[in-house]
C-alpha cells in the first residue's frame, strides 16, 4: 500500500531515510520534492519512446517494453547507487503519480529487504498540497517586511539575522536572483514550481507563531513569481525600513555587484531594455559612464535616475509609513551586524505577537 499524505507538512516530515524520485531527469530538474535524490526508472529518451508506442501503437506494448525498461535500470541502481546501504534503510519512492514506476521500484527494493514505501499519487499529490499552501489560502506566519532603497544591504540584514535566531524566508535565495534588473546570480533561475517548492519548504520548517522576517520584493524577483498567499502576506507586513546616505549605498553596491558591474557588454544589454522606460539621454549616459569604467558614478547614477524613482513610486502605490526606521551612517560590516541585531530585537519585542500592521503600519 501507497503512503496517504494530507498535508505538505506532513509529507515533508515523513521521517524516511532517504526520498528516491524515480521520473526522468528531465521531470527531476523542473521540480521535485525538497530533498529527494534522482534514481530514475526511464530516462528522458526512454520515456518519450514508451509514450510514443502507447499512443501510436498500444498500451500493452508500452508497458511490455516500460517493464524491461524499468527493472533493468532499477537493477543497475541497486547495485551501484544504494549497494552501500544496511539492512535497516527506509526510502520513499515517487513518481509522476504513484503508478507503475514508483510500484515496482519500491516493490523491489522491499523484495530485498529495505523497508521501502511509495507516496500515493507521486510528485501529483505533492504538488497539489504545494498549491493548497500557496494558492488556495493564507499562510499562518506572520511577516515583517525589511524595506529600504537599493543598496541598503537588507539582503546580507537578513542573513545576519537569521544568525541571531530571527525565522527568515529569503525569497532573492529562492529564486537565485537579487530582485533587480540586474540582479541575476547564475545562467538561469530555477523554474516557477522549483521556487515555489522552495519557498513552501522553508515556511513548512518555520513556527507560525513566531514572526517572519522577509526582504520586501514586488511581486515578481527576476522571472519568479511570487505566489498569491505569499504576497499577500508580504503586502499585509508591517515594514522595517533601513536607511543610508547615498554615498554609502554607492560603495556598498560597487563592492556587492562588482562582478556585473565588470561585465562592461552585459551591463549595457540588459540597460538598453530602459530605454523606453528612462529615455535615450539617460541610458546613453549610463553607457558613457560603463565606457569610462566608472563604477562609483555609473552606480550612483542608476540609484538617482532609475532605482530610487521607481522604489519611490512603489511607496506612493501602497501608501503609509514603515513602523520602524534604521538609520545607518555607512555600510560597512560592524554597522550591518548592528543594524541585525536592533532588527532581532524588534521581531523578539515589538512585532512578537502582533498580527500583521499592514503596508500602511503605525509611524515609528
Amino acid at each position: 500500500m501507497a503512503l496517504s499524505f494530507t498535508s505538505l507538512s506532513q509529507l515533508l516530515d515523513h521521517g524516511f531515510d532517504t526520498v528516491i524520485d524515480v521520473r526522468s531527469p528531465a521531470e527531476f530538474a523542473e521540480d521535485r520534492i525538497p530533498g529527494a535524490i534522482n534514481l530514475p526508472v526511464l530516462d528522458n529518451e526512454e520515456r518519450a519512446r514508451v509514450g510514443t508506442i502507447y499512443k501510436q501503437q498500444s498500451p500493452f506494448l508500452a508497458r511490455k517494453l516500460g517493464a524491461a525498461l524499468v527493472f533493468r535500470n532499477a537493477a543497475n541502481h541497486v547495485e551501484k547507487s544504494l549497494s552501500h546501504h544496511e539492512g535497516g534503510w527506509r526510502p520513499l519512492v515517487y513518481c509522476w503519480r504513484g503508478g507503475q514506476r514508483s510500484g515496482s521500484f519500491a516493490w523491489m527494493l522491499g523484495q530485498i529487504g529495505w523497508r521501502s514505501e511509495a507516496i500515493e499519487g507521486g510528485y501529483r499529490t505533492y504538488r497539489r498540497l504545494v498549491n493548497a499552501m500557496l494558492y488556495d489560502g493564507t499562510l499562518p506566519h506572520r511577516f515583517v517586511a525589511l524595506d529600504g532603497y537599493t543598496g541598503t544591504a537588507k539582503t546580507e540584514i537578513l542573513k545576519l539575522a537569521a544568525t541571531r535566531g530571527v525565522q527568515v524566508l529569503d525569497l532573492e535565495g529562492c529564486a537565485e536572483h537579487r530582485g533587480s534588473l540586474l540582479g541575476a546570480m547564475g545562467e538561469q533561475q530555477p523554474s516557477q514550481k522549483a521556487f515555489e517548492s522552495r519557498v513552501a519548504g522553508v515556511l513548512c520548517g518555520l513556527d507560525p507563531s513566531r514572526p517572519v522576517l522577509v526582504e520586501a520584493e514586488s511581486s515578481k524577483i527576476g522571472e519568479r513569481i511570487l505566489p498569491p498567499a505569499v504576497w499577500e502576506a508580504l503586502k499585509a507586513a508591517p515594514r522595517i525600513a533601513v536607511e543610508a546616505p547615498v554615498a554609502a549605498r554607492t560603495a556598498y553596491l560597487v563592492r556587492a555587484y562588482d562582478d556585473i558591474l565588470s561585465d562592461g557588454a552585459q551591463m549595457e544589454h540588459k540597460l538598453s531594455f530602459l530605454r523606453a522606460h528612462r529615455g535615450h539621454a539617460v541610458v546613453d549616459g549610463w553607457n558613457a559612464l560603463i565606457a569610462a569604467g566608472d563604477k562609483p558614478g555609473l552606480t550612483r547614477a542608476l540609484m538617482e535616475q532609475h532605482y530610487d524613482p521607481s522604489y519611490d513610486k512603489s511607496r506612493r502605490l501602497h501608501g503609509g509609513d514603515p513602523a520602524e526606521r534604521i538609520v545607518l551612517p555607512d555600510l560597512m560590516p560592524a554597522q550591518l551586524d548592528a543594524a541585525a541585531g536592533k532588527v532581532a530585537a524588534l521581531l523578539e519585542g515589538r512585532f512578537a505577537a502582533l498580527p500583521g500592521e499592514g503596508m500602511q503600519g503605525a509611524a515609528g
